[in-house]
């Protein structure tokens, strides 16, 4: 039998100190939150994991942030390095929130592990979340990544077998204008030696 995408995360808890300096977002990280142009807001960060670096450097900001992960051994990490973060125990496509709640939301390295003809339903539901004007940066998986240019499926990532769902550059693009969210960047970057699309996208 196979382990829940939930149970290798929770095993991945066990190293996650010895790899948090693998992956810098900073090029990432800081241009997006200077384009929110406001000192302070409410985030939401989905696929939490241990807090770190967008919650953690929101919080440092000033921001009220919430985050979700399935993981529970993740979010006790969170409780230690992002320990001003809200969480909940919870897969995001079982979550919801008021409308119009949050300026700004992130999903790093967890959209992908979603299949894909789920995508257009949380599409939607950043759109009401989201402040007008707000944004949201997410992290996507390409032919770059899996080989194929619509793929779902398993790929190897820290000796353990994770589930990757993506469609084209093209029809995610689709998605988000049916979504009612202006896409404002793709961007392919090499991070840590993986290459995803990185996509930001604002509420109209």
């Amino acid at each position: 039998m196979k382990p829940a995408l939930r149970d290798i995360y929770d095993g991945f808890s066990a190293t996650y100190e010895a790899n948090r300096g693998l992956f810098d977002m900073t090029p990432v990280l800081e241009p997006f939150f200077a384009g929110l142009h406001q000192p302070h807001g409410r985030l939401l960060d989905l696929g939490c994991g241990a807090g770190e670096p967008f919650p953690r450097y929101f919080l440092d900001h000033g921001w009220d942030v919430v985050g979700v992960d399935f993981s529970e051994n993740m979010l006790r990490l969170a409780a230690r390095y992002a320990p001003g973060m809200r969480t909940l125990h919870a897969d995001m496509l079982d979550v919801d929130f008021e409308p119009a709640r949050f300026d700004a939301i992130t999903c790093i390295y967890s959209l992908f592990h979603v299949p894909r003809a789920r995508h257009p339903a949380l599409f939607a539901n950043f759109h009401r979340w989201l402040r007008p004007g707000g944004q949201v940066l997410f992290t996507y998986a390409t032919k770059e990544y899996t080989g194929a240019d619509e793929f779902e499926g398993e790929k190897e990532f820290m000796g353990r077998p994770l589930f990757y769902s993506h469609t084209t550059p093209a029809r995610l693009r689709g998605q988000l204008d049916a979504a009612g969210l202006d896409a404002a960047a793709f961007d392919l970057r090499d991070i840590g030696g993986e290459t995803f699309l990185w996509v930001s996208a604002s509420r109209s």
